[in-house]
């Protein structure tokens, strides 16, 4: 089975699909931002833990993967921020 298949938490195959490419891991965080803004929600950080789980034990050396783990750390996946709340310091 393919890993690109689509599942609820990748619905698009974006992370799924860069497990099957040979990249860095400046790419993969570009793919990682394309999807957490596509499947940004309440349960996105649930999403996200059950993508962890899907490729750790068989893709753990892949730079995406990496990506995946340092964006739990950082606590949360990007939100778009416009107009006055972009603009504001501090």
């Amino acid at each position: 089975m393919p890993l690109h298949n689509t599942s609820p938490d990748d619905p698009r195959g974006l992370i799924a699909e860069a497990f099957e490419m040979d990249i860095e891991a400046q790419d993969c965080r570009s793919i990682f931002f394309d999807w957490a803004l596509a499947e940004a929600g309440p349960d996105q950080m649930a999403k996200l833990d059950r993508l962890i789980d899907r490729f750790r034990g068989t893709h753990s050396d892949h730079p995406m993967f990496a990506v995946l783990i340092e964006s739990k750390r950082e606590g949360a996946a990007p939100r778009r921020r416009g107009g006055h709340a972009a603009r504001a310091v501090g």
